[in-house]
């Protein structure tokens, strides 16, 4: 009788823990801009083009700064698709900010270019690149007028 006293108690215990504890913080504003206030430029001849046709160029995405560095990335479009991701920039202030990026950066690239959008899951361990990676990604295609 004791032993199941002290575990309903316990579990309860836990469960109150766990229900007030705060969620995380978000990546970045939410309102989609990056926080050092950079708006880059297309880095090539692609210009958006909304309406008028697909999007073709390499389009440079915001720098996102994130809890543990700036993400940011490039990508090329041909006839409105995206070919091709690049990394610019990504978290790289110690040996473990390196080896999340070094896993999680190619798979967001593979499952980005697979849909051809930024709507892709976040990496597991890697939530706060993921965030980054997409938002700056997003804000890329947005330029390309995609």
């Amino acid at each position: 009788m004791r032993r199941a006293v002290l575990t309903t108690v316990s579990t309860s215990t836990l469960i109150v823990l766990l229900l007030t504890l705060k969620p995380h913080h978000s990546a970045g504003p939410a309102d989609g801009t990056a926080r050092s206030g950079v708006a880059p430029a297309p880095t090539s001849a692609g210009t958006p083009r909304r309406g008028s046709g697909p999007a073709n160029g390499t389009y440079a995405g915001a720098p996102i700064d994130t809890r543990y560095g700036t993400v940011q990335v490039e990508a090329t479009l041909r006839a409105g698709r995206l070919t091709a991701v690049k990394v610019l920039r990504s978290p790289s202030g110690n040996g473990r900010d390196r080896e999340i990026a070094s896993y999680a950066l190619p798979r967001l690239t593979q499952e980005a270019l697979n849909v051809h959008s930024a709507r892709i899951d976040a990496v597991s361990g890697a939530s706060y690149t993921s965030a980054g990676y997409i938002r700056s990604l997003q804000s890329a295609l947005d330029r390309a007028g995609v």
